[in-house]
């Protein structure tokens, strides 16, 4: 369950980075999952419903959800830099968090040394899976990587790990679902499809809460094992 939901504001590379954090009643918490919103020109922010539930899905299993405001979106500084600037602050965000996060909510393991998870909804799916390769390059592969109404055919998605979760909407009207299998199908990356959904899973988020508790609940998979 969610502890309480603090408001931080941080200061990042363009300014203020405003931040949600959804506190878990699980304490050590389990890790940090940052969890990106939809496209801020279009009215997208870190209180969307989605972003919203994604984020109390990784609170409820234990996990220190951090949401953030991209730049140029409340009182986050700047203005939109089309995925690239935002994944400047999510990085900046992740590498910082030992500083930025402090007491009370840091908890053993210190928050530099914490399993990591990131999840993203429409654009900001595009930003986390960006942010996701940048980490793995680095040898800091995300344990969990949570991409919802994943916004293939829009922006340049990078592939991503195969045991990333994709959930999309049957009827999304706004990324057609066959730009998710048309990007997709060279990953041979499952793709989980919700039926009767929409783009902004409308009466659809409880199930959307569920499936991806089911997924955090999941044994880690072996990237290292493979079956024909």
């Amino acid at each position: 369950m969610v502890l309480r939901i603090e408001r931080r504001r941080v200061d990042g590379p363009a300014g203020t980075i405003e931040v949600a954090l959804d506190v878990p009643s699980q304490q050590p918490a389990r890790g940090l999952a940052f969890v990106c919103h939809p496209h801020p020109l279009h009215g997208g922010t870190l209180d969307n419903k989605v972003t919203a539930t994604l984020a109390r899905a990784f609170a409820s299993a234990g996990w220190l959800a951090i949401r953030f405001n991209f730049r140029g979106v409340g009182d986050s500084a700047g203005v939109h830099d089309k995925g690239m600037g935002e994944t400047d602050d999510l990085l900046y965000l992740i590498d910082n968090a030992s500083r930025w996060l402090g007491a009370p909510v840091e908890s053993p393991p210190r928050a530099g040394e914490a399993p990591l998870a990131l999840a993203g909804f429409s654009f900001g799916s595009f930003v986390a899976a960006r942010a996701a390769t940048a980490l793995a390059a680095r040898g800091k592969r995300p344990r969990h990587l949570v991409l919802v109404g994943v916004a293939a055919g829009k922006w340049p998605l990078p592939p991503v790990a195969a045991d990333t979760l994709v959930i999309h909407g049957e009827h999304d009207e706004t990324i057609p679902l066959a730009a998710v299998f048309d990007w997709a199908r060279p990953q041979e990356l499952p793709v989980t499809v919700l039926p009767g959904a929409d783009h902004f899973f409308h009466r659809r988020l409880t199930t959307l809460k569920r499936l991806v508790l089911t997924h955090l609940s999941a044994p880690a998979f072996d990237a290292a094992v493979q079956t024909d």
